[in-house]
């Protein structure tokens, strides 16, 4: 079922940036919410959503359709994914659900005509093949991860939470929050299929989540949502090898409240790193003036609501946007390297329950 608002059509034309909001169906979120993006302020307007997909908790772009379509997964015991048609003001479902014969996929990424997802409940990987006109195709391979941590309720066994195509094309790299691991798989494009090749073992409890690529290619930060710190890694492209280097807290010294973060953002000149932590619900900034491997703390704010479940950066880089499940809406924050340390300054928000992600195109 779709929605527009009545100025949803002008908006579109209007804005050259769109938004889109992902949020839980079951938690009384509306699905996928798309907006216009203001370009001087960064203000978000609905132009329309759709709840056809249940509990769609993160979206990605089809680049390489043109901007025209959207990628979801269906965070459900019998998980999903599903593609969007985003031409209109409002999504439109194109192809149907499609299982991943996983459960509980918390993230995708798009791969050279492939769609891959992290499945948490079940801790495996799954590949899809998208077809010509953008629509993902059954599942052609499943990959399970294996092992445990530390943690008795959190980490029994594997919890893959986040796939990531390697700029070069050659790497899928999965983080899984139950083994404490980033796995290494090949990614042979034109069989659509992955070989496992390395994994990196990160401290055992850290409970791995997210990671995100510094621009330039070297190095990789994970954060840990067990324990509110991020991990540096070296990125060696050639051989498809991730080193740990070194951790570092992501909550201010003698913080007492727990703290989960949820997700890392570099800025595109590679001199600053914002991480989300739920508990404290602030954005923990790093600079990465000394070099990419020392980060230091600059400054801890206020995420604008409760508990931040994503950040995002707009494409020019010059605005981020907080998904704060809880609290039920998107804020964001001008955000300016140069002119301020690129400490996030709030802006505005947008009305979004039970809010998980927000993508552009």
């Amino acid at each position: 079922m779709g929605r527009t608002s009545p100025a949803g059509a002008n908006a579109v034309r209007a804005s050259a940036v769109r938004a889109f909001i992902g949020s839980f169906t079951s938690a009384g979120g509306r699905g996928v919410i798309a907006t216009a993006v203001d370009p001087d302020t960064g203000a978000l307007t609905e132009t329309g959503a759709s709840d056809a997909v249940a509990d769609p908790s993160y979206l990605v772009s089809g680049a390489a359709f043109g901007g025209t379509l959207l990628y979801t997964v269906s965070e459900t015991e019998d998980g999903a994914v599903a593609a969007f048609d985003v031409t209109g003001p409002a999504p439109r479902p194109i192809g149907g659900r499609v299982p991943v014969r996983g459960a509980a996929p918390t993230h995708l990424a798009l791969a050279a005509g492939h769609l891959v997802t992290a499945n948490y409940g079940s801790g495996s990987v799954s590949i899809l093949p998208v077809g010509t006109d953008g629509a993902p195709g059954p599942v052609g391979a499943v990959l399970h991860h294996h092992g445990s941590g530390p943690d008795p309720d959190r980490q029994a066994g594997p919890h893959a939470h986040q796939v990531v195509a390697d700029p070069t094309g050659r790497w899928v790299l999965a983080v899984d929050l139950g083994t404490d691991r980033v796995y290494v798989h090949a990614w042979d494009a034109q069989a659509g299929a992955l070989t496992p090749h390395a994994e990196t073992a990160l401290r055992p409890g850290v409970g791995p989540r997210h990671l995100v690529v510094h621009p330039a290619g070297t190095h990789v930060y994970v954060v840990g949502e067990l324990d509110p710190v991020v991990t540096v890694c070296r990125w060696d492209a050639a051989g498809g090898l991730l080193k740990t280097v070194g951790e570092h807290p992501l909550t201010p010294g003698g913080a007492t409240r727990p703290a989960y973060p949820s997700e890392a953002v570099v800025s595109p000149d590679g001199r600053r790193l914002w991480a989300a932590v739920r508990g404290p619900d602030v954005i923990s900034v790093l600079s990465l003036d000394r070099g990419p491997e020392r980060p230091e703390p600059t400054a801890v704010v206020d995420c604008g609501g409760r508990w931040p479940r994503d950040l995002a950066l707009d494409p020019a880089g010059r605005r981020l946007y907080a998904a704060n499940e809880r609290s039920g809406d998107v804020t964001w924050f001008d955000v300016d390297v140069d002119a301020d340390g690129g400490i996030p300054r709030r802006a505005g928000s947008f009305a979004a329950p039970a809010a998980s992600c927000v993508t552009f195109i």
